[in-house]
């Protein structure tokens, strides 16, 4: 059995394999550690549910969570699994459970080990995705460290992308770790000086760089 096209084509626009030969990924599911997954609606990762995987969706969608505050949504292209690869199992804190039937590609510890040994543009991606990781990581403690309320939401949305968030108040108040009262003043203020829109739970950054000389 092989990758269709289309996962080819997901696969190649993603953060493991951009730029990879699309003839190699044609056998990669005959090299020994990798395998498509499917998973029904229900767990797919946590620390009794271990695998030392590395993982890209195919299709369905995965509820990330880290305790029990819902972290992100992965979807079709999106990567999981670095955190289990070389970590003890009392580590992986984090659970992820698929919330419709879901497809992965899932590469066992050992071949990532030789994929990165042997193919430099997977070596280069994944070391990319990993500087993005604890650049976004650090965005985040950051974002808890910052002095004030209005400072820890606009630490927040610029480590989020600076873009488009969707999110609702009270998740967002239990991220920060402030009242809902003080995110809503936070709101009123950055709104005002016409640096965010908020509609409902969606808030857009308008001006990225307006946001940066608050902190």
């Amino acid at each position: 059995m092989s990758l269709t096209c289309e996962e080819i084509a997901l696969l190649t626009a993603g953060p493991l394999f951009r730029g990879v030969d699309a003839t190699f990924l044609q056998s990669l599911l005959e090299l020994e550690g990798a395998g498509r997954v499917q998973f029904s609606p229900g767990l797919v990762y946590g620390p009794r549910h271990f695998r030392r995987s590395l993982a890209v969706v195919l299709s369905g969608r995965l509820q990330v969570t880290k305790g029990t505050l819902a972290v992100s949504v992965l979807e079709a292209g999106d990567l999981f699994g670095a955190a289990a690869l070389y970590s003890d199992e009392a580590e992986f804190a984090t659970t992820i459970t698929a919330r419709c039937p879901s497809v992965c590609l899932m590469l066992e510890q050992q071949l990532v080990d030789h994929l990165l040994a042997e193919q430099r543009k997977i070596r280069e991606n994944y070391l990319r995705y990993l500087t993005g990781r604890i650049r976004f990581l650090s965005g985040r403690l950051q974002t808890l460290s910052q002095p004030g309320v209005e400072g820890k939401l606009v630490r927040y949305l610029l480590a989020s992308g600076g873009g488009t968030l969707t999110c609702p108040a009270t998740e967002l108040c239990q991220r920060l770790g402030i009242s809902r009262a003080s995110l809503y003043r936070a709101f009123s203020s950055l709104e005002d000086s016409g640096l965010i829109v908020r509609t409902g739970k969606t808030i857009t950054v308008i001006d990225p760089a307006g946001l940066e000389t608050v902190l």
